[in-house]
């Protein structure tokens, strides 16, 4: 409970920081009770300012080198920066700027800054990874009323050096929140 009780301060942190001082440089997924609705209404502002059909929009993304939001200066000129990822059987490296093997004895591993950027007719590259991002570590979920999955979020394509393969048999993904 203390866990539970401490994420929520901080999500009402994060939400009263953004009514009193505007939009976020970046934002914390993990303080949206559904963040799918937060990620089309991202694409949904893209498509009324370019006049673009949203059915026609997906994210492309671009993993960034920095780890700490405090080093980021300013939001993108499309899209969001996301942080608060949590990663769960991969790590990133930030030097190589790739996904790779967790370090032994780590279960769970900071995840990297992305910028969500919306693009027409997105085309992943077949040599990134899929990479799930749930929003907790349980990865089960129900289809909701709205056709959504409870727990799934978004699959995020991220550089690796190994085949998207080696992931999934790892099962690799990203997490919202950890159950402590």
């Amino acid at each position: 409970l203390n866990s539970w009780y401490e994420d929520l301060l901080e999500r009402v942190k994060f939400f009263r920081s953004w009514i009193e001082h505007g939009k976020p440089k970046a934002f914390w997924v993990s303080a949206f009770f559904f963040p799918q609705g937060f990620l089309t209404a991202v694409l949904q502002a893209y498509s009324r300012k370019h006049h673009t059909p949203i059915d026609v929009l997906g994210f492309k993304f671009d993993v960034q080198k920095i780890k700490d939001i405090s080093e980021i200066e300013g939001p993108p000129a499309e899209g969001c920066y996301i942080y608060g990822m949590f990663a769960d059987g991969c790590r990133w490296d930030f030097e190589r700027g790739v996904m790779e093997d967790q370090h032994p004895g780590v279960m769970f591993d900071k995840a990297p800054i992305i910028h969500f950027d919306p693009v027409q007719h997105y085309t992943p590259n077949p040599k990134h990874y899929a990479c799930p991002l749930y929003k907790t570590s349980v990865r089960a979920g129900t289809l909701s009323t709205t056709g959504h999955s409870t727990n799934f979020v978004i699959a995020i394509d991220v550089p690796t050096e190994r085949p998207p393969d080696y992931w999934v048999l790892k099962g690799a993904a990203f997490l919202c929140m950890l159950n402590d």
